[in-house]
C-alpha cells in the first residue's frame, strides 16, 4: 500500500481555488481562536479579571518561556509523524477540539476565579501548548501542497486573505460585539456613518460573561474553519521514509546553524511580530485612554481592516514591480506613515477628529499586514533550501523554528507593554489615567513599533536568496529524488 511518503505526485501541482481557500481557512480559524487571545488577553486580564499589569506580563513571559522548549520538540514529533490521512493535516483534528475549549476556558465568568494568577497562567499555559500542535503542522502544511513558486504566491495572498478576515472579526467587531453584550449599556456614535448602538463598558468586571459568550462563538466557528483546512487539502511535497525515520532532535539546532537564509527569516518573524503585537496589545489601551473614543474601535478598525482583504491581490504585482526586498522596505515604510499619524491623531484638539484615526489606521495596517503576511511566503523557500543542503526535509522543524519566533514576537508585544504600564502606573481601576501611564500607552503603541520597524527593515536587506535561485533549487532537488 502506498503512503504518503511514497506516493507519486506532481510536487509542481497548480491548486485549485478551492483547495487554496481551503488551506486560507485554517489561518482565519487561528485569528479567530489565538488572534483573540493576542488583540484582547491583557486588557481583559488587567481590568475585566482583576490582576496586576505585572501579573499579566509575567504569565506572558512564563509561556512564552515554555514554548522555547515545547515547539522545538513538537516540531520534531511533527517531523516523524505518519498517519493514514496524511503527515500534517490530522493534527488540525486530533486538537482543534481541545484547543477551542481551553481558548474559550480563559474567559471563564466564574466568581470564584476572577483575579486568580494561578488559573489565569494555567489556562493560559494549556492553550499555548496544544496551539503549538496545530500551528506547526498547519504551518508545514503550506510547504508540503506545492513547490511552484508562483503557486506559492498565490497561495500566500489567499491565506493572507482570510487571514485577514479573521482579522476584521478579531479586531473590528470583537470589540465591539463584547460592548454589545456587556451591562450599562449607552447609546453612543460609532463614527460610521451616524450609526448609534448600545453599547456597554467592556472594561468592567461585570463584562466577563460577554467576553465569555462572544469569545466561545468565535473558536467555534474557528474549528469549523479547521475543519475545512482538513477535509479540503492536500499534501503533495512529503519528505520520504528515509528521510522521516532519519528525523533527529538535533536537526532543530543543526538547520538552524546551517540554513542562513532561515537564521535571518527567523530574526524578522520575530522583529516583526513583535512590532505588530506592540500595536495589537496597545490598541484598546490607547482608544480607550489616549484619544478617548473606544466606541470608535469598531469604524476605525473596519477602515484598516480594507488593505488586508481588498488589496492583497496587489502583493504579487508589487513583488514583481520593485522586487522581494523592496516590497517590504515599502510597506515597513507604510507602516510608520501609518503609526504617525496615529501619534498626531492622539493630539489635544485632535482626538474628535475621527478621520485621523481612519487615514492612520488604514495606512498602517497596510504596511503591517503586507510586510508581517507575505513574509509567510517565504517560509517555503527556506524549507527548500535546508532540502537542498542537508538532503533532509524537515519542515515541521523549521515550522517550529518559525513559530517560536512568531510566539516570541507576540510574547514580547504582550509582556513589554504589560511593563511598560506597570512601571508608568497605569491602574486598570481607573477611568483616566495619569499623564505618565498615558506616555506609556504612547511609548508601547507609538514609538517602539517604528524603531522596530526600521530595525526589520535592515534585517531584511541581509536575506539572500533570490526567487531564481529558490526555482533552480527545487528543480535540483525533484531531479535528485527522480534519479
Amino acid at each position: 500500500m502506498e503512503t504518503p511518503t511514497t506516493k507519486k505526485v506532481d510536487e509542481f501541482a497548480k491548486l485549485s481555488w478551492g483547495e487554496r481557500i481551503a488551506y486560507g481557512a485554517g489561518d482565519l480559524a487561528q485569528n479567530l481562536i489565538f488572534g483573540t487571545i493576542g488583540s484582547m488577553l491583557l486588557f481583559y486580564l488587567t481590568t475585566v479579571f482583576g490582576i496586576s499589569a505585572a501579573a499579566g506580563a509575567t504569565i506572558f513571559l512564563i509561556v512564552r518561556w515554555v514554548n522555547v522548549f515545547w515547539d522545538p520538540w513538537i516540531g520534531t514529533v511533527v517531523d516523524k509523524s505518519n498517519f493514514k490521512a496524511g503527515k500534517y493535516k490530522p493534527f488540525l483534528l486530533y486538537f482543534g477540539i481541545p484547543l477551542t475549549l481551553c481558548s474559550a476556558m480563559l474567559f471563564l465568568p466564574i466568581p470564584a476565579v476572577r483575579g486568580s494568577v494561578v488559573y489565569a497562567f494555567v489556562a493560559y499555559l494549556a492553550t499555548a501548548l496544544i496551539y503549538s500542535l496545530v500551528n506547526i503542522p498547519y504551518g508545514s502544511l503550506n510547504a508540503s501542497l506545492t513547490r511552484d513558486n508562483d503557486e506559492v504566491s498565490t497561495l500566500t495572498t489567499v491565506r493572507m486573505t482570510e487571514a485577514n478576515i479573521g482579522n476584521l472579526l478579531v479586531y473590528t467587531f470583537l470589540p465591539l460585539f463584547v460592548q454589545m453584550a456587556s451591562p450599562a449599556k449607552q447609546l453612543k456614535d460609532i463614527g460610521f456613518f451616524g450609526i448609534k448602538l448600545n453599547l456597554g463598558n467592556y472594561a468592567s468586571p461585570e463584562a466577563a460573561g460577554a467576553y465569555f459568550k462572544v469569545m466561545s462563538i468565535y473558536m467555534v466557528i474557528g474549528f469549523i474553519m479547521l475543519m475545512c483546512t482538513y477535509f479540503g487539502i492536500k499534501e503533495r511535497v512529503l519528505p520520504t521514509a528515509k528521510e522521516t525515520d532519519a528525523v533527529k532532535f538535533s536537526d532543530l539546532w543543526n538547520e538552524l546553524r546551517r540554513n542562513k537564509p532561515l537564521q535571518v527569516l527567523g530574526w524578522f518573524f520575530l522583529i516583526a511580530f513583535t512590532f505588530m503585537f506592540f500595536g495589537n496589545t496597545s490598541w484598546a489601551f490607547y482608544m480607550q485612554y489616549n484619544i478617548g473614543h473606544s466606541e470608535w474601535m469598531a469604524s476605525v478598525n473596519l477602515i484598516g481592516s480594507i488593505p488586508g482583504i481588498f488589496l492583497v491581490f496587489l502583493w504579487p504585482i508589487v513583488r514583481r514591480k520593485f522586487g522581494k526586498k523592496n516590497f517590504f522596505y515599502l510597506f515597513l515604510l507604510m507602516f510608520i506613515i501609518g503609526t504617525l499619524l496615529l501619534w498626531i491623531w492622539s493630539f489635544p484638539g485632535l482626538k474628535d477628529q475621527i478621520w485621523l484615526g481612519y487615514v492612520g489606521r488604514f495606512v498602517m495596517q497596510w504596511g503591517i499586514t503586507a510586510a508581517t503576511g507575505y513574509m509567510w511566503s517565504l517560509v517555503p523557500e527556506v524549507i527548500s533550501y535546508g532540502e537542498y543542503t542537508s538532503q533532509k526535509r524537515v519542515a515541521g522543524i523549521i515550522n517550529a523554528l518559525m513559530g517560536l519566533f512568531f510566539k516570541i514576537g507576540l510574547a514580547l508585544g504582550g509582556i513589554i507593554p504589560g511593563y511598560i504600564n506597570a512601571f508608568c502606573h497605569f491602574d486598570g481601576t481607573k477611568a483616566t489615567q495619569s499623564a505618565a501611564a498615558l506616555n506609556g500607552i504612547t511609548i508601547s503603541m507609538i514609538w517602539l513599533p517604528i524603531i522596530l520597524a526600521v530595525v526589520a527593515m535592515w534585517i531584511m536587506s541581509k536575506y539572500s536568496l533570490s526567487d531564481t535561485e529558490v526555482d533552480r533549487i527545487n528543480h535540483e532537488i525533484e531531479a535528485r529524488r527522480n534519479q
